[in-house]
């Protein structure tokens, strides 16, 4: 595979790590969920199968939201809201050159994309949203199981003790369940993923679920382990024309399971087709 050049934008005094792959007609940004790193992506079969597809028909934006990653870390005394991170999206399609996008929003990063379409219409071409949900605490974790997460987090953070709550289909699987420490260890400090986990707990978006003038995509797997498949269909019902599609699956990370599968349907949603022969072909030979 060829080096993907990491580049940073700047949201106020934060640094934004970003990527940018594929030369695709319109421009994709990927908004990752709770935690990423954008060089630790690539090593991972499942994750590099995403991206591989999502850049073979777009010029797909990658980048780690603060926090987390390469971008800078936040202070945990003084949490950013998720409007200031929602606009750390508008800082990335700046400084890559983007004036409209197309937004695939996972998990954690669904509200954020919700968000930024309901404040930037303009800006926003669709909204693919996988694992999605509007309010924290009802879709996610009650304010118990969170403090028990945290607590967790800050004591066996890097380990890959969190797997079992994402994707208990793969807690067996010893190569995953290795890269996944190394995911919880590159991705964030134990203080840092406390601090998301405190950030996430806030997010509350119903409020401009009407607002949303986007082409919208829901999918969701129907036994998700992670978010209620119950939240998507809230979306569904508050998003105006809004489409669900609900999919066979426990894993919660967009890149476990069926991953083609899922990008047959961004694919199809946002270019009106799909090119399966064309992305094998390239898949052995592009990279």
């Amino acid at each position: 595979m060829r080096p993907i050049e990491t580049r940073y934008a700047r949201s106020g005094d934060v640094r934004i790590a970003y990527q940018v792959v594929g030369q695709g007609s319109f421009d994709l940004v990927f908004v990752p969920g709770f935690i990423s790193n954008l060089d630790l992506h690539w090593e991972d079969e499942g994750y590099t199968r995403l991206l591989k597809r999502l850049s073979a028909f777009s010029r797909l934006i990658l980048f780690d939201k603060r926090g987390t990653g390469l971008s800078d870390r936040v202070d945990a005394h003084n949490l950013p809201s998720l409007e200031t991170r929602m606009d750390d999206v508008r800082a990335v399609m700046d400084a890559a050159g983007s004036g409209r996008a197309a937004l695939l929003g996972s998990s954690e990063g669904a509200p954020m994309a919700m968000l930024f379409a309901a404040t930037y219409p303009e800006r926003t071409r669709a909204l693919a949203l996988y694992g999605g949900y509007a309010q924290f605490h009802k879709w996610v974790m009650s304010p118990e199981r969170l403090d028990a997460f945290i607590d967790m987090a800050e004591t066996a953070w890097g380990t890959g003790a969190t797997l079992p709550h994402f994707a208990p289909g793969r807690v067996d699987d010893f190569r995953f369940a290795q890269w996944w420490a190394r995911f919880e260890r590159l991705s964030a400090s134990p203080t840092a993923a406390a601090a998301l986990a405190r950030m996430n707990a806030e997010i509350d978006v119903r409020g401009v679920l009407t607002a949303i003038r986007a082409p919208t995509l829901l999918i969701h797997r129907r036994n998700d382990a992670r978010v209620d498949p119950d939240a998507s269909r809230f979306l569904a019902k508050k998003i105006p024309n809004a489409q669900l599609i609900e999919i066979p699956g426990r894993d919660h990370p967009i890149w476990t399971g069926d991953v083609d599968r899922l990008v047959d349907l961004i694919e199809e949603f946002l270019t009106g087709g799909r090119a399966v022969a064309e992305v094998t072909a390239c898949w052995q030979h592009c990279w």
